[in-house]
Parts: structure tokens; sequence; C-alpha cells
């Protein structure tokens, strides 16, 4: 069981300004998990009257990147995390505020070993987005990696 890390979801909405444009709520942020929520407003609505494409691709892309803050936090002394490669899948309507939960694909403990190598590691990062009564309106896999700072 892992705790919560109160200083991940602040660090995010300080350091990523357009997560704290689009008002997004960090729910849960941890090394194994990162939940946020994108309220329902009306600015971000899409012509359907649901959030904007854009703005959920950002809540997915944010909750990536509150989850490698959380499992590589530790690692920012020497490494700057860069998000490389993003990719997202529409499948249903998204109507009322969307909750983003992202997920490692790899451990931190086969990334930190390869960044302890040499190497320049990339890790994908797992994206559901679901809507308030539960259904996938999105998945998204977004592919990070650690540069080594010089």
């Amino acid at each position: 069981m892992s705790e919560t890390l109160p200083n991940i979801g602040d660090m995010l909405l300080a350091t990523v300004p357009m997560a704290k444009t689009l008002n997004l709520e960090v729910v849960e942020a941890t090394a194994e998990r990162a939940v946020l929520r994108l309220p329902d407003q009306a600015p971000f609505h899409n012509h359907l009257g649901g959030p904007h494409a854009g703005a959920m691709f950002t809540l997915g892309e944010s909750a990536s990147g509150a989850i490698v803050i959380g499992a590589f936090g530790d690692q920012m002394g020497r490494a700057v995390p860069l998000a490389v490669n993003a990719e997202i899948g529409y499948k249903k309507l998204a109507m009322g505020p969307v909750t983003a939960t992202a997920t490692l694909g790899r451990t931190k403990v086969e990334v930190v070993a390869e960044l302890d190598a040499g190497q320049r590691p990339e890790f994908p990062v797992h994206v559901e987005i679901t809507r308030e009564d539960g259904a996938v309106t999105g998945e998204m896999t977004i592919v990070w990696t650690l540069r080594p700072q010089a």
C-alpha cells in the first residue's frame, strides 16, 4: 500500500499552467496511480456540450504527469521527465465532469535500473478517461522518458 503524497498535486499544478487553466482537480496522486478530474465547465465544451477533445487530452496527459512525478520525483535531481509520444482514442461521448486515471506501464525499479546504467529509459503511462456513470470515454497512452541531466 502506498501513501498519498500531498505535494504531487501541488507540484503538478505549479509546473503545468494549463492544468490550472482548466481547473483540473487532483483526486489522488501516488507512485502507483494518479486520478485527476475535469469539472463540467461551459468555456471548455465542444459543439455537443461536453468537454472539448483538447481539454480531455490535457486531462489525460496531466494525469500521466502526476504519476510520473509520484513515481520518479526522487530522480528529478539527475533526470528530467519528458513526454515523448501520446496517443488517444475517443470511445464514447463525454458529457459532464470526466475523470482520468493513470497507471505506469513499467515498474519504477526497471526504469531506474536503466537510468542507473546510463540509458535514457522510456516507459508508457496508460490513462483511462471516464464519465461520472463509469463509462470509458477515452483511452490514452503517453510514452515518457527520463532524460539524464548533463
